[in-house]
Parts: C-alpha cells; sequence; structure tokens
C-alpha cells in the first residue's frame, strides 16, 4: 500500500490527528489523484460495510471442543521423567561400579605371576545386638500389614474395573 492509500484510509477511518485531516481535506479538494483515491476508498469501504459476515452454527465450538477432548482421551498418559535424573542416576553408579574396578585392580599384587589379593581390614560395627527378637518381629508384623493394605488396594481396583 501507497502513502496516499494508508492516509486516505487513516483520514477514512478517523485514525489520524485533526491536523492531519485537515491537511488531507485539502488534498481531496485540490488534488484529483487524492479525490479519485478518495472516491475510489469510500466505495471499497461501504461495500465492506454492507457484507454479511458468516458466522459459524450454534454447536460448532461445542463439537470443535468435543473432538478436541476425544483426541486427548485417546492418547495414553505418560509420567513426564526428567532426563537429567535418569542420566544422573546412571552417572552414580557407572562411577561408583568403575571406582570399584579400579580399587580391586590397584589391589592386585602383580608381582612374580603369582597374583594375590590385598583385602583391606574394615571395621564394622557389631549388629548382633540391633538384630534382637522384638525388632525382627516388629519388621515382620509391619511387613504383613503393608502386605495385606497392598492386596487389599489390589483387590478394590479389580471389583471398581468390574463395576464400570
Amino acid at each position: 500500500m501507497n502513502s496516499i492509500e494508508e492516509k486516505l484510509w487513516n483520514y477514512i477511518d478517523g485514525t489520524c490527528t485533526p491536523a492531519e485531516q485537515a491537511a488531507i481535506a485539502l488534498l481531496i479538494e485540490h488534488d484529483e489523484v487524492y479525490r479519485r483515491k478518495y472516491g475510489e476508498l469510500l466505495a471499497l469501504n461501504a461495500e465492506f460495510t454492507n457484507i454479511e459476515l458468516d458466522e459459524p452454527p450454534m454447536a460448532f465450538t461445542y463439537n470443535v471442543l468435543e473432538q478436541i477432548r476425544a483426541e486427548q482421551a485417546l492418547k495414553p498418559l505418560k509420567a513426564n521423567i526428567d532426563n537429567r535424573i535418569i542420566k544422573g542416576i546412571a552417572a552414580f553408579f557407572i562411577l561408583t561400579i568403575s571406582a570399584l574396578v579400579i580399587y580391586s585392580i590397584l589391589m592386585v599384587n602383580w608381582s612374580a605371576g603369582n597374583i594375590e589379593w590385598k583385602m583391606p581390614q574394615l571395621n564394622l560395627p557389631k549388629v548382633s545386638g540391633l538384630l534382637s527378637s522384638g525388632v525382627i518381629k516388629g519388621f515382620l508384623f509391619f511387613d504383613v500389614v503393608l502386605g495385606l493394605y497392598l492386596f487389599d488396594h489390589l483387590l478394590r481396583r479389580k471389583k471398581i474395573a468390574k463395576a464400570a
């Protein structure tokens, strides 16, 4: 669009300043090019106002939303798992296993073709006092209660699935 058309459209729409309106009105009165283009644009603007807009049917929005819901229902639900977490866990295990392999290789006595493993002395705490019969019974009781809870949850899920 050239500047004449832009000025005239702004004049027709009423979006220009009063000073610009006065200047464009003078140009329309005195300049034949502006007058002819102004007549064309007024006719075009009148055509635009006479055009009846097509409206979608009343149920259009409802039908579109139902199609969107149906498409979303078909997609399986996926848990968003951050790949950085998976890579971090993998890196931890790779580093741990690598450290154990390197440590094992360094502890081997490679002299004279006779391979001996040197195991370091580890001072571990005595756990025999921690595993008394009461602790073991409490642990087993907790496991039984947890198992019954999970079994009940499984049965309720099957019952709901059959009812639906």
